[in-house]
């Protein structure tokens, strides 16, 4: 009996400190609740059936508001509710900000053999972000990525991925990013078409931005975070090396997706450690 639900943020974290208050069709605050270290509120507390509407609010998140059933049985089951960062709907002031590779990860995952998959990342990365003051669309994102850093957890693997038959790094010591535009594709997301360079080839990527919001740090400093996906081809950056093995299946996909989790801290450089 009561009410069940699990607070998140747009990347999927719980949120502990989130208040959880339904009301009835009067507007009459029924039930009060917190949520707990996973984000979760479990009451216990018998609703009559009906509707209510449920409201979340948490310190530093937009509130949001959903509409709940209550059964017969006494049991309103609202689900997860997502919270977006206060601000979210925005992007963050303008002017410089420059990533933070400490706090930021890159990686990318494909298949193998068909069944599982290979979860790598590049451990030596940087880049700055340009808010447009007055035309947001004409922001700027630019990146750089150290081939040679790439790291699977597997020593074998990554000297493979390093050699000409993947990332040739010997000749190709960057992978860089330039976005070109920036359109809207929600309230707080985006699509930043620009060109990635890797292995000495050129294509348009297109990259699907989430903006999680804009907040102090405990350096004095203030950071905006992001998450992106991409979807990559390897043929089309003229990485064609692949092992086919007995029935067809080849050992590693030619598709990888890409992960982004991203800090930035505003200014053109980093602060000093």
């Amino acid at each position: 009996m009561g009410l069940t639900a699990k607070i998140r943020t747009r990347d999927g974290w719980a949120v502990s400190h989130a208040v959880v208050t339904v009301t009835d069709m009067t507007g009459t605050q029924v039930l009060r609740a917190e949520t707990d270290a996973e984000g979760a509120v479990r009451d216990a507390t018998e609703l009559t059936p009906g509707a209510y509407t449920v409201i979340v609010t948490a310190v530093g998140y937009a509130p949001a508001a959903s509409s709940a059933i209550v059964t017969a049985s006494g049991r309103a089951e609202v689900g997860t509710v997502t919270l977006a960062r206060q601000g979210g709907t925005e992007l963050p002031p303008p002017g410089p900000w420059t990533i933070d590779p400490v706090h930021s990860s890159v990686a990318a995952v494909a298949q193998h053999l068909g069944i599982s998959s290979v979860h790598g990342r590049f451990t030596e990365f940087g880049g700055t972000i340009e808010i447009a003051p007055d035309d947001v669309t004409k922001s700027r994102v630019e990146a750089v990525i150290r081939a040679a850093s790439v790291d699977t957890g597997n020593g074998m693997r990554d000297t493979h991925l390093k050699s000409g038959d993947f990332l040739d790094v010997e000749t190709h010591p960057e992978i860089t990013y330039r976005s070109t535009g920036l359109t809207s594709a929600g309230s707080d997301r985006w699509t930043v078409h620009g060109e990635l360079s890797m292995h000495g080839v050129v294509r348009p990527v297109d990259l699907d931005l989430a903006y999680l919001g804009t907040g102090a740090d405990p350096w004095g400093g203030t950071r905006a975070a992001f998450r992106a996906t991409a979807e990559l081809h390897r043929e089309d950056f003229a990485m064609n090396y692949n092992q086919v093995l007995q029935a067809g299946i080849a050992a590693i996909g030619t598709t990888l997706k890409v992960e982004l989790d991203i800090q930035a801290v505003q200014g053109d450089s980093l602060p000093q450690a």
